[in-house]
């Protein structure tokens, strides 16, 4: 297992305040959920940049889109490929590697109080339609790691992807979760929690799978299409159905 239970609610209880307050007018709410900053600079750049290109066809949207990017975001490194129609909210907490291609229709989403946001190492993919989304949470890409089209890892504290780790179409990584011990109050207004999950290097994530948090997929493990993970996951392994459990290991090969 990942570690203590973290109670991650103080971000989502604030954002949701901000969201419905009568006091909050509609451009500070703009800037909460999607700028990150509460600065009528850090709105108009950001308004330029995205409207001008994120939906900017062909080589010559690619190209402006890699030039004008790198005044968004945290850190952008050389070679890097944004598709068209990406999704960028909280920019400032994105960090961008060599040599990645984000693919058309993506989301990236670091948003949150005190998070490291969104860091994608060099070398890696995301597919098409992909959406890395944090609420007060950090998503690692390491290097080399490909995940495939329609795929949704979402943060409330801690996921990482280990180094040169595929991910297949249609997966679903979610490091956080309700409590719902209560029947007084609806499941969505009792407390939210997170552990945080972690995919260790060289894994193959097959399509469709459901990976839930509190859980460790160790080195070189294969986890089958359809399979949902519900608990750790031993190095070397091969496990499938729902629950996943272990049905091999690949050092007996």
């Amino acid at each position: 297992m990942i570690g203590d239970d973290k109670i991650n609610t103080k971000y989502e209880d604030k954002i949701q305040k901000q969201l419905f307050s009568k006091k909050q007018s509609r451009v500070s709410k703009y800037m909460d959920l999607f700028v990150g900053k509460r600065n009528i600079l850090s709105l108009l750049k950001y308004e330029l940049i995205i409207n001008l290109f994120q939906n900017m066809p062909g080589a010559v949207g690619i190209f402006l889109r890699n030039f004008f990017y790198p005044l968004l975001l945290k850190k952008v490194g050389k070679g890097v490929s944004f598709g068209k129609s990406i999704t960028i909210r909280h920019p400032c907490k994105i960090s961008i590697e060599d040599n990645v291609v984000i693919d058309d229709n993506c989301m990236l989403d670091a948003k949150g109080l005190d998070n490291q946001g969104i860091i994608i190492k060099e070398g890696a993919y995301i597919g098409r339609n992909s959406i890395l989304s944090c609420k007060n949470g950090t998503i690692i890409i390491s290097k080399n790691v490909n995940i495939g089209f329609n795929c949704d890892i979402f943060s409330a504290s801690k996921v990482k992807i280990g180094e040169n780790t595929l991910i297949a179409a249609y997966s679903y990584i979610v490091g956080g979760g309700h409590n719902y011990e209560r029947t007084d109050i609806p499941i969505a207004e009792q407390e939210k929690h997170s552990h945080g999950i972690e995919v260790g290097k060289n894994c193959w994530i097959g399509a469709g799978v459901s990976v839930l948090d509190n859980t460790t997929i160790g080195n070189e493990t294969i986890i089958g299409a359809g399979a949902v993970v519900t608990k750790d996951m031993p190095p070397y392994s091969i496990a499938a159905g729902i629950p996943a459990q272990v049905i091999k290991s690949r050092k007996n090969n």
